[in-house]
């Protein structure tokens, strides 16, 4: 396919900065290899949690390192199976969160993502839709950008005091949370802090695999709460040991070279694409929706009387553009996607903005 915006992982070119980094890359490996691995891990982890402001989780030190989201989803799948725990999982999702538990035959009840749109009514919401062990939400969500930092702190306390006062295991996936710090009016507080402070049971899952182009050598973090803290360490050291220390070296350095620019570097190729494909696409039949948190992707409903997103995804991929139908997110009832598609932003943007000039011209084939 040649211009892929199907796969959220991040796919453009590197900063000046960044190109320094991968120029070192030789000398990060010996460094890595003369070292120790607490160092590494504790390094990358001091500034993972730094950036993203979350220094309870700093001082807690209790947190699990694994080489990808999906592996720390695992092991969440892993504690819910020995558990024999339910789950209601947020509707729209990212389809290999819901393969993973699903796989691991967890069962899986939804809860749509407008449950959370009005802060008074998340608490009797989830009180009367909730009958799971377990609540699993996105935040923000992958693919609409939703997130309860609408509500500022109390979207989230609502949630928690649910959880708590129901005895529900919360658990949230995190790994477009960086993505809120572009935007200060949403910036997230210290999540860990309420999460701790309020004993409410949780896992909770963080990712640089959407934020950094690093061609997939990256690292997920996995939080457990103090009380299942040891069952959980024990399913992870049972999948892996730990995550290369050059890897680890390695992302520290992105992660500090973010820091420094305030992710400029990252943020100025999705803000670049966005208004690109917003720009390029207007009064054609996909229709931009406007999320929460403007994160990696974009999302787009299909305003045609006859074509779905299934039909979308087959017009463009015949030409060469391949983006995600709304099936995929819709895990429970897929036809409740088909009025949507999903499109990567983390791109090159000279090549992102051929996709979208090419995405026009075959929209405008098949017009309203």
């Amino acid at each position: 396919m040649k211009y892929n915006l199907a796969d959220a992982h991040t796919h453009q070119r590197q900063s000046a900065s960044q190109q320094s980094i991968v120029s070192r890359l030789p000398q990060l490996w010996y460094e890595a290899e003369e070292g120790l691995q607490a160092t590494y891990e504790k390094r990358f982890t001091e500034a993972f949690f730094q950036l993203h402001r979350q220094p309870t989780a700093l001082v807690k030190n209790k947190t699990m390192l694994s080489y990808a989201a999906s592996i720390s989803t695992m092991v969440a799948g892993m504690f819910l199976k020995k558990e024999r725990l339910a789950v209601t999982l947020i509707e729209p999702c990212f389809d290999n969160l819901y393969d993973v538990l699903a796989n691991m035959d967890v069962p899986l009840y939804p809860i749509d993502e407008s449950v959370f749109y009005d802060v008074d009514r998340i608490y009797p919401e989830l009180e009367r839709r909730v009958r799971t062990d377990a609540l699993f939400l996105v935040d923000p969500n992958n693919p609409t950008g939703f997130s309860l930092l609408r509500h500022g702190r109390k979207g989230f306390e609502e949630v928690v005091r649910f959880c708590k006062d129901h005895d529900k295991l919360l658990l949230i996936d995190f790994c477009f949370a960086s993505f809120t710090l572009f935007e200060p009016e949403l910036a997230r507080f210290d999540m860990y802090e309420l999460l701790e402070n309020s004993g409410v049971r949780y896992l909770a899952i963080e990712d640089t695999g959407k934020t950094w182009p690093v061609q997939d050598a990256k690292c997920a973090l996995i939080t457990a709460s103090d009380d299942i803290w040891e069952t959980v360490y024990n399913l992870h050291t049972s999948v892996l040991l730990n995550v290369s220390p050059f890897v680890l070296n390695m992302l520290t350095q992105y992660v500090r070279d973010s820091a420094a620019d305030r992710l400029a570097s990252v943020r100025e190729v999705l803000t670049r694409n966005r208004e690109c494909a917003r720009k390029t696409l207007d009064g054609s039949i996909l229709e931009y929706q406007e999320p929460v948190v403007k994160v990696s992707v974009a999302w787009f409903r299909v305003d045609h009387p006859e074509l779905t997103a299934t039909d979308v995804h087959r017009l463009l991929s015949a030409d060469g553009v391949y983006v995600l139908p709304g099936r995929y997110f819709y895990w429970s009832e897929p036809s409740k996607g088909d009025a949507y598609v999903r499109m990567a932003l983390a791109r090159e943007p000279e090549m992102f903005a051929d996709a979208m000039a090419l995405t026009r011209q075959v929209l405008d084939r098949h017009g309203r």
